[in-house]
């Protein structure tokens, strides 16, 4: 009888250490005001702007409704709140189309977070100049930014007129 209870003990004790065990390695939720990073540098390089404002120093999304021909806007969208952070996007549209994507900010908390967003942002970059819009597809293994990312451009593409 008593086996049996040490056994049924110890199992238990061992199921409910695998079960609390956090497989994350930092909690951390900031994010970075840094444009689209290599690797090779460690994720950070300074975009020269703060994040929440265009290049025109108007502050988060305050432009006009619509872009007219022969007119650059640049547009921030809103901040969308992600598991490991936020994500920001910029747009800058000329002649009605999207000329340049800027990231103002994503998840940056921890080495894993640089390395994800390291690879994947250039290529949903990359992805909206070619589409024009905000029909992409999202990247492999970097789901949660790739949310993000979309919620944030569909909001500036909403505040360009786009």
């Amino acid at each position: 009888m008593k086996r049996i209870v040490l056994w049924f003990m110890s199992t238990l004790t061992v199921v409910t250490l695998l079960f609390g065990y956090h497989t994350s390695t930092s909690s951390q939720m900031s994010g970075n005001s840094s444009v689209l990073a290599s690797p090779a540098d460690g994720g950070a390089t300074s975009s020269g702007q703060a994040s929440g404002q265009t290049s025109s120093g108007s502050t988060d999304g305050s432009t006009s409704s619509g872009t007219a021909a022969g007119s650059t806007a640049t547009v921030t969208g809103d901040s969308t709140g992600t598991r490991w952070g936020p994500v920001q996007v910029q747009i800058t549209v000329t002649d009605g189309r999207i000329a340049a994507v800027d990231v103002v900010d994503y998840p940056s908390g921890n080495g894993r977070d640089r390395q994800i967003n390291a690879r994947a942002l250039p290529i949903l970059v990359q992805e909206t100049l070619d589409a024009q819009s905000a029909e992409i597809d999202m990247v492999s293994g970097a789901t949660v930014t790739s949310e993000g990312y979309l919620g944030s451009l569909q909001s500036a593409l909403d505040q360009a007129g786009l």
